[in-house]
């Protein structure tokens, strides 16, 4: 997975570097709002064409296996026959779905909270179907707005028949500036008002929290010391790792959601500080294959700095 991964990121790398070409002609801070002049069709350029689709009737333990094993976080629902783009399915969603968010309910009131029947169900149960999309045709400066305006993650691209051509998400953006002078600073795009969780905190709880708050990470702490960062990711590999369904079959789900979350920390922290450029920023979130960077000062977590908030800053 991590070399697929990481061939794909290299192929997008070399389609960047030629529209970096484009846009930045200058060594001074870069504006991508005077540079980006919305070409016709340049979504394509860092758009992923290596993109996935699923039909409505895959069962949603397989649309998590398929996230699991290609490294996705989102994957497109089409039409089979068609494959017309009918919906979108997220690891918050699946984790909404198996952590008593509010898509728990279909879980309650369709299988009579049988979890084991409704993860052979199928994922259009739970996809996002007023899905936002665009146009092979469109351009950046498009996407970028409209994934301000709608507040989402990622837009499958469709062609002019709408069968889904590519992907393009905010990761694809962060290519764009990694290694630019953007001249504005960490700090004025970070989040301050961080929502944190206690290492004891069951897993149940903080796949509530992110859910309900609309979080895709919630940093650990501990004496006011940051021991790691959980996303929507990990929990989804944790609760598709095979082990929850077993305790299905026995009765015993319910154990699986108590376990610490302290336990699903995977990765070292990879901080920064506030005083760092954006573009700086964006080359260590890439290097390090993280979605999220906690923002420390004196040992401590101030923000945080996100995907989301590199849109933003292009943006503005």
């Amino acid at each position: 997975m991590r070399n697929q991964k990481a061939a794909i990121d290299a192929q997008k790398a070399t389609r960047v570097l030629s529209l970096k070409d484009t846009y930045i002609r200058n060594t001074g801070p870069l504006d991508f709002k005077d540079k980006m002049a919305g070409y016709t069709g340049d979504i394509m350029t860092i758009a992923s064409k290596e993109v996935v689709t699923i039909p409505p009737t895959t069962p949603i333990i397989s649309a998590v296996k398929t996230m699991l094993s290609k490294g996705f976080r989102r994957i497109p629902v089409v039409d089979a026959g068609t494959g017309h783009l009918k919906g979108i399915v997220t690891s918050q969603d699946i984790v909404d779905f198996l952590g008593g968010g509010s898509r728990y309910l279909i879980v309650k009131n369709r299988y009579n909270g049988n979890l084991l029947a409704a993860v052979n169900g199928g994922i259009g149960e739970i996809m996002e179907e007023n899905v936002v999309s665009l146009n092979e045709k469109d351009s950046l400066k498009d996407a970028l707005y409209i994934m301000l305006k709608e507040k989402v993650g990622g837009i499958p691209i469709t062609d002019s028949d709408g069968r889904v051509k590519a992907i393009l998400s905010e990761r694809d953006f962060v290519f764009l500036v990694s290694g630019v002078i953007m001249g504005k600073k960490v700090s004025e795009y970070m989040s301050r008002n961080v929502i944190t969780a206690p290492p004891d905190m069951p897993v149940g709880l903080a796949a509530k929290s992110m859910i309900n708050n609309g979080f895709r990470r919630l940093p650990i702490i501990r004496d006011n010391v940051l021991i790691g960062i959980i996303t929507a990711s990990d929990i989804l590999r944790f609760l598709g790792s095979g082990d929850i369904f077993n305790r299905l079959v026995t009765g015993n789900a319910s154990e699986v959601f108590d376990v610490p979350i302290r336990t699903l920390i995977r990765r070292d922290i990879v901080s920064i500080n506030s005083d760092m450029d954006l573009g700086e920023a964006a080359e260590i979130m890439l290097s390090k294959n993280v979605g999220s960077l906690p923002v420390l000062e004196d040992g401590e977590l101030r923000g945080i700095i996100t995907e989301r908030d590199f849109i933003r800053a292009i943006a503005e």
